[in-house]
């Protein structure tokens, strides 16, 4: 019998998820899982716990909240035989999105179950991981005004959660009144470059700015790459104008916007910047290493996840 641990956020999302995790643990079991359930109490013990999962020989740890929460558990999993799955339960489930997973609320009091269910029987499959300074990500790594936004914003408390999104772009909006970028110099496989940039992040998914753009197209979970997204600009004027085409998709043809595919990148600065991995705050250097640690990390994917795949068989 395959054996689940589902370990949960108790801060995750607006509501409490803990009464109604039942109905995964139900639709687990009736596909044959033998499930156990345990809460975090910080994002260290979330990566603890699931090490301990792979460890201990489980055949998938359910992560349970928000991208930070799923970020938490991955790192935990990564070079283990421990497949990774999504229950979505958190303020922001832009993998979940990806992956045609529904997202648990009080009106979608049932989304836990229907997650379960998707994943009880689906596909184990090998997907890439980045490292940022050591730190594991799956979907982005941020330096710049993303990252101002995040170490301003987390950890929050469960009523600012639901003022989510207005809260998130208000505190975008008055840190780039302040912010005219940061002077950068990047190294990747084939390039170097330098410059002032408002945004430096590294995407590993489609989806970014809580889901409400397509930030890489084209990008495959399992390609051995990661992409690099550079956004010039110094003004709130320019940050409104890049925040447009991100949302129109028009970045990818602007010449403020450039992507560049990675297997490794170096960034040096002469002062200190932020970054943030997967949503959550990381300490601030003047050095950042970033490598992709290719195929590293098994996950069930449900059907609509396929397509972010190159390898579906």
């Amino acid at each position: 019998m395959s054996r689940a641990l589902i370990i949960y956020n108790p801060q995750a999302g607006r509501f409490s998820v803990k009464p109604f995790l039942r109905f995964a643990v139900r639709a687990l079991e009736r596909a044959q899982w033998q499930v156990g359930m345990l809460p975090t109490r910080s994002g260290e013990h979330a990566t603890a716990l699931a090490r301990q999962a792979a460890e201990e020989g489980f055949t998938a740890v359910f992560a349970c909240g928000g991208d930070g929460t799923i970020g938490q558990v991955a790192a935990g999993l990564v070079g283990s035989s421990t497949a990774l799955g999504i229950l979505p339960a958190g303020t922001a489930n832009v993998l979940a999105l990806e992956f045609g997973l529904p997202v648990f609320s009080w009106s979608r009091w049932w989304a836990l179950g229907r997650s379960a269910r998707l994943q009880a029987r689906a596909p184990i499959r090998a997907v890439d991981v980045g490292l940022c300074n050591d730190h594991p990500f799956l979907m982005w790594a941020g330096m710049g005004l993303d990252a101002l936004t995040v170490h301003a914003l987390e950890p929050r408390i469960r009523v600012e959660k639901f003022f989510s999104i207005p809260e998130y772009a208000m505190t975008t909006i008055w840190k780039a009144a302040q912010w005219s970028g940061v002077n950068l110099r990047l190294w990747t496989d084939d390039n170097a470059i330098e410059g002032r940039f408002m945004l430096a992040v590294a995407n590993n998914i489609r989806h970014y700015m809580g889901g409400l753009a397509v930030l890489s197209p084209e990008a495959y979970l399992d390609d051995g790459l990661i992409d690099l997204w550079l956004f010039r600009g110094r003004t709130l004027a320019d940050a409104f104008r890049q925040a447009y085409d991100l949302w129109r998709g028009r970045h990818v043809n602007s010449d403020q916007a450039r992507r560049i595919p990675f297997h490794r990148l170096r960034v040096e600065a002469d002062s200190p910047f932020l970054v943030q991995t997967d949503g959550e705050p990381r300490p601030a250097t003047q050095h950042a290493f970033l490598m992709v640690r290719s195929r590293s990390l098994w996950m069930l994917v449900p059907p609509k996840g396929r397509d972010l795949l190159l390898n579906k068989i």
